[in-house]
């Protein structure tokens, strides 16, 4: 009938087609009653009973399409595309996916050892699992994972990144990451491990001060934490940095349970409200077992959620001391909800208020979740990861602390004491060798080959001593050069000491264990010195900084 419509606007015009034409499309309509009637496709199939129109449509689908096709193939791709158009943090998570999305916080995988979201279409990282594979070949929090396996690759569901990333223990994949502030694509060959989950990375007593570092809040949190406070006041610690810095979040009853220990009685933690969730209080109960000592909360631009909560809590209540740069700015809150066919959403059904009463949501649109995430890449070009200046505050937001302290909402946690990212000895050549992996590749080697020698020092402490005699530093650059990388002598000279640190902690971790890592690698780290420093001064209760 289209060829017949041509003929008739490219040539001539019969009086009969229109004619025709009104016949074929009466014949059509009555063809159709018919076919319906027959079919009995005004009826709602089973499985699609209902009255709105999502049920009416799949049953219309199901019923009358011209080619098979799979319904349930076609919820699974249909239910997404409407959670798009909610909150940023709202999902909806298949059947295929949910194992391993709870195990992060519950159980432990074989893998490479990163948490991730989906980013237009590409892995993002969110999160690297500290002594997993990826942390050790030098995985960046906000990396993006381009090529897998020398193919560019495709992000459409978690399901089929999941299937590419994990896998056998032993088993390899190569991928391809974009960085920050790097032109080309980055290789890593990495070979997939067990990856156990723990909370509490490490925890040690330095210069006297017990510091704790929370990579996560599941559910075995508070009883690591718990655990690590007794062993490092056993050891003398006078005071605490609790360490949130690229926490991500978790569970939020675990932030409130770790809060619970360092304030007093019926004191706000967190409060909790939505549209059909009423108001509902969280409160200390005096049962906190180190509600005086002093208080440092470590945060950074990944630092969400249930770190939020905590630092927002210490903060509100003048408890402690909050140190380092903006926190990431998430706060809703989601109840997960198991479906019949195993999979689950994860449905936003509040907001959180720190004590004073501020959100500390940052602001998105609806439906517009890939401009949400390229905030952070937007502060990091506006230059406020360098200067405190350059941090825009809401000041229409503005609440106040127990003691009277200006803070605001709207967009993350402010620190009361500011510190820079620390680019103290970052060279293009210092660059080169960290997103190569140069530098642990090397110390792996190393300790392969004088792990009897290392295993005569049993302290972070002794073992540093030892390597700071060997010229680690130079055999780093030659072994460099073996992979591609050009030694250049004055860059060299102005990172030796960020390279020879970094060099002393991995040979550490592999000799030793992840609390002396952290001890040596955060030895010169100015946010960790400016915490010890505030609490040793008896300043840690906070004041605003001048």
């Amino acid at each position: 009938m289209d060829s017949q419509k041509n003929n008739v606007q490219n040539k001539k015009r019969h009086a009969w087609v229109p004619l025709l034409v009104t016949l074929s499309i009466i014949a059509g309509i009555f063809m159709g009653i018919y076919i319906s009637s027959y079919t009995g496709s005004s009826q709602i199939l089973p499985g699609f009973k209902g009255n709105n129109k999502i049920d009416q449509v799949f049953g219309i689908i199901n019923s009358d399409y011209v080619d098979t096709i799979k319904v349930d193939d076609l919820i699974e791709k249909t239910i997404p595309a409407i959670f798009k158009e909610l909150d940023p943090h709202s999902v909806y998570i298949p059947a295929a996916d949910l194992q391993s999305v709870n195990e992060e916080l519950e159980g432990s995988f074989s893998g490479i050892g990163i948490q991730f979201n989906i980013i237009t279409d590409t892995i993002t990282v969110v999160g690297v699992i500290s002594g997993g594979p990826s942390e050790k070949m030098g995985i960046l929090p906000g990396d993006r994972i381009v090529t897998i396996d020398d193919s560019l690759f495709i992000a459409t569901t978690n399901e089929k990144v999941l299937k590419s990333l994990r896998g056998p223990k032993g088993s390899k994949v190569n991928i391809g990451i974009a960085r920050m502030g790097t032109e080309e694509l980055i290789p890593f060959d990495i070979t997939r491990d067990d990856i156990p989950v723990y909370s509490v990375d490490a925890s040690f007593v330095t210069n006297g001060i017990g510091y704790i570092k929370v990579s996560k809040f599941g559910r075995t949190t508070h009883s690591e934490f718990i655990t690590a406070i007794a062993r490092l006041k056993i050891q003398g610690a006078e005071g605490f940095v609790v360490d949130l810095r690229s926490n991500s979040g978790g569970y939020m009853d675990a932030a409130i349970n770790m809060v619970n220990e360092f304030l007093g009685d019926r004191e706000m933690i967190v409060y909790a409200e939505g549209k059909n969730y009423p108001r509902y209080n969280f409160h200390s109960n005096g049962t906190g077992v180190v509600p005086q000592d002093g208080l440092v909360v470590l945060m950074d631009e990944w630092s969400a959620s249930a770190s939020e909560i905590f630092a927002g809590a210490i903060q509100d209540n003048d408890r402690g001391s909050i140190v380092g740069r903006r926190s990431f700015g998430k706060g809703l809150v989601q109840n997960q909800i198991d479906l019949a066919d195993g999979s689950a959403v994860r449905l936003t059904i509040a907001r959180y208020y720190t004590p004073s009463g501020r959100s500390i949501q940052k602001g998105y649109e609806l439906g517009k979740g890939d401009d949400y995430e390229m905030d952070i890449q937007h502060r990091y070009e506006h230059g406020e990861f360098e200067n405190r200046d350059s941090i825009k505050l809401d000041e229409s937001k503005v609440f106040y602390t127990k003691g009277g302290r200006e803070v605001f909402g709207g967009g993350g946690i402010m620190p009361d004491y500011f510190v820079p990212f620390d680019t103290t000895g970052v060279t293009s050549y210092y660059t080169s060798l960290r997103n190569r992996g140069i530098i642990y590749e090397y110390t792996f080697q190393f300790v392969d080959k004088n792990r009897e020698k290392l295993k005569e020092y049993k302290t972070p402490e002794a073992l540093t001593a030892y390597l700071n005699t060997l010229p680690l530093v130079d055999e780093v650059a030659d072994f460099a050069v073996q992979k591609g990388i050009k030694k250049r002598v004055t860059l060299l000279a102005i990172s030796q000491q960020l390279i020879r640190g970094q060099i002393n902690a991995y040979i550490v971790r592999n000799a030793l264990d992840e609390n002396a890592f952290y001890k040596v690698l955060y030895e010169n780290d100015p946010a960790l010195n400016k915490a010890i420093k505030l609490i040793k001064n008896g300043e840690s209760k906070p004041g605003i900084e001048p």
